[in-house]
C-alpha cells in the first residue's frame, strides 16, 4: 500500500473496483472521486496494481477465490463488499474473503465514505491482533526451545538450575540472547537426539 492506513484523510489514497460495468462502478468512483481517491476499475481479474491499491471494492454476488491472489482471509489492504444478493452462499463467500466492510446495491450517492473508514478500522485492528498472535507464538516457541536447551544440560548432569545458569552464561560470553543461545544449542544437537534424551529420561525414571 501507499502509506500508513492510520491518516483520517484519504486524499490520494489509490481504490480498485473489481465490478463488471455497471451503474454500480460509476456511482462509487463518483463518490471515490468525490473524496480524492484516485480509482481504476477492472473486471474480472485484478490489475498489475492491485498490491498497490489501499482499498479493494469487489463484487460479492459474482466473485470468486481466484480473483485475488492471496489466501482467503489475508488481504493486504481493506475489502469493500459490494452486496445485492442475500443468498446464504453468496454472504458466506464473502465472509470467507475476509470482508471489512459492505455497500449494499443499488449504490447511491452516499455511503463509500462510511464504508471506507469502517473497513480501514476493522483492517487496522484485524492487522494489529494479527501482529500480536505471531509475537505470541514466536515468543512461545523460544521458551520451548530454551527447555529444550535446559533439558541437554540437565542429561548432561547438571541440575536444572544449573543448567538454566550454565546456558545465560553461555549466552553472556557469546553476547548472545539466551534464546539465541538455545537455538544453536538445540541446532548443534538435534531434534531426534534430543527426543531421544526424553525417551532415556522417561525410562530411567521408572
Amino acid at each position: 500500500m501507499n502509506g500508513p492506513l492510520k491518516e483520517r484523510h484519504l486524499g490520494g489514497a489509490r481504490a480498485i473496483i473489481l465490478h463488471r460495468p455497471h451503474t454500480v462502478v460509476a456511482a462509487i468512483t463518483r463518490q471515490l472521486t468525490a473524496i480524492g481517491l484516485t480509482v481504476e476499475n477492472t473486471w474480472p481479474d485484478l490489475s498489475a496494481n492491485t498490491m498497490r491499491a489501499d482499498f479493494i471494492f469487489y463484487d460479492a454476488d459474482m466473485g470468486y477465490d481466484e480473483q485475488f491472489p492471496w489466501p482467503a482471509g489475508f488481504s493486504p489492504m481493506p475489502l469493500i463488499a459490494l452486496i445485492g444478493s442475500e443468498a446464504p452462499g453468496r454472504i458466506e463467500w464473502s465472509l470467507k474473503i475476509g470482508t471489512h466492510a459492505q455497500l449494499r446495491k443499488p449504490i447511491g450517492d452516499n455511503g463509500v465514505y462510511a464504508a471506507l473508514q469502517t473497513a480501514r478500522k476493522l483492517f487496522e485492528k484485524e492487522r494489529s491482533l494479527r501482529a500480536e498472535i505471531a509475537d505470541l507464538r514466536n515468543r512461545l516457541n523460544e521458551r520451548q526451545t530454551v527447555v529444550q536447551a535446559v533439558l541437554i544440560l540437565v542429561m548432561a548432569g547438571h541440575s536444572e538450575d544449573e543448567a538454566y545458569n550454565t546456558l545465560r552464561r553461555m549466552a553472556m560470553d557469546a553476547r548472545q540472547t539466551v534464546e539465541e543461545t538455545a537455538t544453536a544449542l538445540v541446532a548443534k544437537h538435534g531434534s531426534q537426539k534430543i527426543t531421544d534424551l526424553c525417551q532415556s529420561k522417561a525410562r530411567h525414571e521408572l
